[in-house]
């Protein structure tokens, strides 16, 4: 597939899937612009292929946010920053539901919102979201995160129907357990919460996953390009369970 002459803004690019995102959507030919809140992770990715570019932008600054993504004008967004965090729900405390729904859910609107923006007029447009499983189902410890997740997953559905008939598609990726950063911090917490060794911990979310694997990031990336692929136009308001069979 080719994504010459297509501009994509992708959030989180300096790490984790969104640094292969961005990567793949770059090799395609796409002119990518990756945000984060630290210049130094998102250098590190841009310099690995021409039609990157890095920007500082937190998502849940409005203004930041959106003169980011204006200055794009980019045809595809891909709303991929996030976070998790874990702990018993009667110990969750509020600034931790609160940080839950700042990134997960603030994060992604803005981010969705303003990339609507841009690409109003446009005669092609692709917004994806990367949810999780968790906006699909429960997982235990992890209330805040699942609750930010199905949110995400509700808005996308939404946003669908509203830009149906403008030639913007809106979709959300739902991966499981992934093999990156943010599920080797998930497994350091394990291991320091409850003393299990690493591998038990990293066991424990494989387990998760009917083929026993954390979820490749090159997976979901691919996910996103076939998105973007011709033949892609009709596919729009779908929740995609990158996972590998979980439900």
């Amino acid at each position: 597939m080719s994504l010459h002459g297509k501009t994509a803004f992708v959030t989180g690019g300096g790490s984790g899937v969104g640094a292969v995102i961005a990567v793949m959507l770059a090799e395609a030919g796409a002119s990518v612009t990756i945000c984060g809140r630290r210049i130094a992770p998102l250098q590190s990715i841009a310099v690995k292929h021409d039609n990157i570019t890095a920007v500082v932008c937190d998502i849940t600054d409005e203004a930041a946010i959106s003169q980011a993504i204006a200055t794009a004008e980019p045809d595809i967004v891909v709303a991929n920053a996030g976070a998790s965090e874990s702990a018993p729900f009667v110990r969750t405390e509020l600034a931790a539901f609160e940080r839950m729904m700042s990134v997960n859910v603030t994060g992604t609107f803005l981010t969705l919102r303003e990339g609507a923006k841009a690409m109003n007029g446009k005669p092609w447009g692709r917004l994806i979201a990367i949810a999780s499983t968790a906006g699909l189902k429960g997982y235990p410890y992890v209330a805040p995160y699942a609750a930010a997740k199905h949110a995400v997953v509700g808005m996308v559905k939404s946003v669908a129907l509203e830009l149906a008939r403008k030639d913007i598609t809106v979709n959300a990726i739902c991966p499981g357990f992934l093999d990156t950063e943010m599920t080797e911090r998930s497994i350091a917490n394990i291991v320091e919460k409850t003393g299990r060794s690493y591998e038990d911990a990293r066991g424990s979310l494989e387990a998760t996953n009917p083929m026993h694997k954390l979820v490749p990031p090159e997976d979901v990336a691919h996910a996103v390009l076939w998105l973007c692929a011709q033949g892609s136009d009709m596919i729009t308001g779908q929740c995609i369970s990158v996972s590998g069979g979980e439900t």
